[in-house]
């Protein structure tokens, strides 16, 4: 292994990770390599690509087949330490395989994406860092960019083995991670960790290194939340402070059956004698124990938290001793029995927060044993007065279940490793639950305004948690949206309303984006959280459907919107084609392989290795990459230096732009008729010692944005090309490779070039600009090349697109003046000259220069303007300036304007 990365973007809470692992096969026979990734069980995986020996080889989401084939005789299952790594609690693991020629690399990228949950008052995101061995570039990125300010950022020390699981509150500071590197603004925060191999040995010889984990919070303000608007999407976050706490009734359920002797029981009975001292005076609560025999600590009733009622239950607790099998139906029914009871008693207060929490370790033993009918016999007795909470402890769980009873109750359930310190976990669970703040939650938005609302009924809101709802806007050019929160606290009923301004909350969320230089993910990150929620919510809904016709539908519904947004769920399968091996150990030179691959991925359902079969031909073409590029004056490159060739006048003339650090430059806009912009942005460095300028600025990301035949984005910078067409591909800059999509070419020459060409009338140039030992003035950047401007149209415009059709004429002056007299004589006269360029109606000085092009391997005379190409340009050089990086509004000195 070369080369292990790990790059991730959260914009308001939603993350974006693409993983990168670079494998070289040093043998002169073909070799299998393996790629391996741990991934949150809650994330979506959006892409997955191999790229071997400069071929790409894609995936392809598909709807899932019913039947599953079952594996030969003979084909691999996966080792035994696999086996265990994917029953782990919260964690997925991917596993990809693919036979690599002799003396070939091979990349495999794999991008995921999911939300970030807040507990106890904390986003907590977990990068798994575990390539299997020392690796002699190992990174991990992560940048968070967030609309309100970041609050208790704190990197964890590495997490590794199960028994770091336990979601823990430490007063101490933690240890950073040798190597990591914390950039901190108001509002975006870059972490980095980059350890040498020596620094990786010391952590692990094995390259299991452990996870890395970031926490942090935002700044809330008071009322309905926080609405960001982008691309015609909503999403509304509502995590409400500072209000009263709900009083709740509670009762806790405890498996005492035979399976729990020993350190579970002894964990369980320390974590309830923890929680009865968090318990508040207005609670009231009560305790069963079940096994093949029910025992009810106080029966009939519900007590209020008194000492003399702690203390009983402390003795209560102390005295269980586990025996016999495990009714679940049983125990469940007792404890709906009690709350029916307490709840029709008079001077009971309607608005209190009601739950049991149920704790198990097994499956029914005892009793009713059919799921369905247990279910069902639950949901009943429940009637919508009270929540279940489950939890699962163990490896023997029916872990299914208990997701059932939670989800069909309105509760949530975790599962608790046996390893872990489950007393902590089993503490920690409660103190997410056990802060309830409001309840009947009913969140509203304009009527007729949007549409898609995901879910928007919450029965309970709990201190330290959050509420995401995600929709779609019907009139985008609405000014405004009213949302409306109501809820109850304890008596009370609280309204909140707002009118969220539309256009001023999307043109704020674009500059954050641009800012932070962040990359604007296609169709905008609130769309991809819709998509995310929405299928979450159908197969929630799926889950706890009645009729097999209702869960058809819903099915139908979650696998449409993961084939739209290109997940890996529990309704789709990824295939992804694997090269052919030829005899004499190279690639064919077609990448549509005849052989069919394996891929091993775990979804939420099952794990096992499939066929795959390839995707359909023509998605996307492999070709040779080329290894030299046509030499075009007109560019942008270095410091931003230009240089535009006018072919019809036989002139080149050059100019300079003094830029601000985070501007983006239109470059190319042509969008109304060819469909094609690009946009630049700079990033700053310090000028060297002894010049005029205070600051260098150079290239940090190109984008091109094309229209036809379908949208497509490509984000270029000095490490990596995003290609948002038909499919996401992440590709590294330091491999060679050729992608084609439905007429739009991209062709990665290694860390020198990339080459993006649209409809093969169209081809722009991207230098790499890499430095090994940069000095302080110099920063990895790019050149922007125009080497094909044919299918440009004759409007084009930006900063360079408006020479392209354009004349321009020479001016050349005598000018005569007397030299200075000397020994009283009258001097005599000199003769000199002044140039000009008459563009348009405008005459513009120029002088003349010679600027070297293509990292200085060629020179070009050149007519240069000062000040910023002033009346070269149409209007000012601040004209060009764009919000971000996928703008596509034409400039308004253009004939297109929007």
């Amino acid at each position: 292994m070369q080369e292990f990365s790990v790059k991730t973007t959260i914009i308001s809470r939603y993350a974006f990770t693409a993983v990168s692992c670079t494998l070289f096969n040093r043998h002169a026979a073909a070799s299998e390599g393996i790629f391996q990734m741990r991934i949150p069980a809650d994330a979506y995986i959006s892409n997955f690509t191999m790229v071997i020996g400069g071929q790409v080889y894609p995936s392809e989401v598909r709807p899932k087949q019913k039947k599953v084939r079952k594996p030969k005789e003979g084909e691999s299952r996966g080792r035994k330490g696999e086996r265990e790594e994917k029953s782990e609690v919260g964690v997925e693991v991917f596993r990809a395989a693919a036979s690599i020629p002799g003396k070939t690399s091979a990349v495999f990228l794999l991008t995921y994406e999911h939300l970030l949950q807040r507990r106890l008052g904390r986003y907590e995101h977990v990068s798994s860092l575990r390539p299997l061995q020392l690796v002699s570039r190992l990174s991990l990125d992560v940048i968070i960019v967030e609309r309100a300010p970041i609050t208790s950022l704190e990197v964890l020390p590495l997490r590794n083995g199960k028994a770091g699981l336990a979601r823990t509150q430490t007063t101490a500071k933690p240890t950073l991670p040798v190597s990591t590197v914390i950039k901190k603004e108001k509002n975006v925060c870059r972490i980095t960790f980059t350890p040498s191999i020596v620094q990786q040995a010391k952590i692990a010889t094995n390259g299991i290194l452990g996870d890395f984990i970031i926490r942090y919070d935002v700044e809330r303000e008071l009322g309905i939340g926080d609405v960001q608007v982008l691309n015609g999407h909503f999403v509304h976050y509502f995590a409400p402070e500072d209000l009263p706490v709900v009083p709740k009734n509670v009762v806790f359920v405890i498996d005492t059956s035979a399976s729990m002797i020993g350190t579970k029981i002894r964990q369980t009975k320390e974590a309830l004698f923890t929680i009865l001292k968090d318990l508040r005076p207005n609670d009231h609560f009560n305790f069963i124990s079940f096994s093949n025999r029910i025992k009810v600590w106080k029966p009939g009733q519900l007590v209020p938290v008194t000492p003399e009622n702690i203390r009983d239950a402390k003795k209560f607790i102390y005295s269980i001793m586990p025996t016999g099998g495990t009714d679940i139906n049983g125990a469940l029914e007792m404890g709906s029995s009690l709350f029916s009871s307490y709840l029709s008693n008079e001077g009971v207060r309607d608005n209190d927060v009601s739950l049991i929490i149920f704790l198990t370790d097994g499956r029914p033993t005892v009793g009713e044993l059919q799921h369905p009918r247990i279910l069902s016999n639950a949901k009943a007795a429940a009637q919508e007065k009270f929540c279940v909470f489950t939890i699962g402890l163990g490896k023997d769980v029916d872990q299914r279940l208990l997701e059932r009873l939670a989800l069909d109750n309105c509760g949530i359930t975790r599962q608790i490793p046996e390893e872990v310190d489950a007393s902590a976990m089993l503490k920690g669970f409660y103190d997410e639950i056990g802060t309830p703040l409001l309840s009947d939650i009913r969140v509203a938005y304009s009527k007729d305004a949007v549409e898609y609302v995901t879910q928007h009924l919450f029965p309970n809101y709990f201190n330290g948690s959050e509420i995401v709802i995600a929709g779609k806007l019907t009139n985008q050019s609405a000014e405004s949206l009213h949302v409306q929160v109501q809820a109850n606290s304890g008596d009370k009923s609280v309204v909140l309303e707002s009118d969220v301004p539309i256009q001023e909350s999307e043109k704020e969320m674009e500059r954050r984006l641009a800012a932070a230089d962040a990359g604007l993910p296609v169709g905008g990150y609130t769309e991809r959280l819709w998509g995310f929620l929405s299928v979450k919510d159908a197969l929630r809904s799926r889950l706890r459907s009645q009729s097999s016709r209702e869960r058809d539908e819903l099915g139908r519904q979650a696998a449409n919107l993961s084939l739209a947004y290109n997940f890996l769920t529990p309704l789709t399968s990824m295939a992804v084609e694997t090269p052919q091996v030829l005899f004499h150990n190279t690639l064919p030179d077609s990448a549509a392989a005849t052989s069919s691959g394996l891929l091993e991925a775990v979804d939420a359902e099952r794990s096992q290795r499939q066929d795959r079969k390839p995707g359909p031909e023509g998605k996307l073409i492999q070709r040779p990459a080329k290894k030299s590029i046509t030499i075009s004056k007109t560019s942008a490159d270095g410091d931003p230096h230009f240089v535009v060739e006018f072919p019809l006048s036989k002139l080149t003339v050059c100019f300079n732009i003094n830029g601000e650090r985070g501007d983006i430059l239109r470059l190319v806009s042509d969008h109304t008729r060819s469909g094609v912009t690009v946009n630049g942005k700079l990033i700053g460095a310090p000028a060297p010692s002894g010049g005029h300028k205070q600051q260098r600025t150079y290239f940090s990301t190109i984008t091109v944005v094309v229209d036809r035949p379908r949208r497509g984005y490509i984000e270029i910078t000095p490490r990596k090309v995003i290609l948002d067409s038909r499919d996401r591909l992440v590709l590294p800059c330091h491999t060679t490779v050729t992608v084609e999509s439905d007429g739009l070419v991209v062709a990665i020459v290694s860390r020198s070039n990339v080459t993006v060409t649209v409809q093969g009338t169209i081809s722009f140039v991207i230098l790499i600009h890499q430095y090994k030992n940069p000095a302080p003035y110099q920063r990895d950047h790019l050149g922007f090349y125009i080497s094909n401007s044919k299918g440009l149209s004759k409007d084009s415009h930006g900063l360079l697109g408006q020479f392209l059709y354009q004349e321009v004429g020479l001016i050349v002056e005598t000018l005569m003046q007397p030299a200075l007299p000397a020994n009283g004589t009258s001097g005599a006269l000199l003769y000199g000259s002044s140039s000009a360029l008459k563009i348009k109606d405008r005459t513009v000085a120029v002088v003349k220069k010679t600027r070297k092009i293509y990292n200085g391997r060629h020179k070009v005379d050149c007519w240069f303007v000062r000040n910023n190409a002033a009346k070269l340009i149409d209007g000012r050089y601040q004209d060009y300036v764009v919000p971000h990086l996928f703008e596509t509004a034409e400039s308004p000195h253009g004939h297109n304007t929007v």
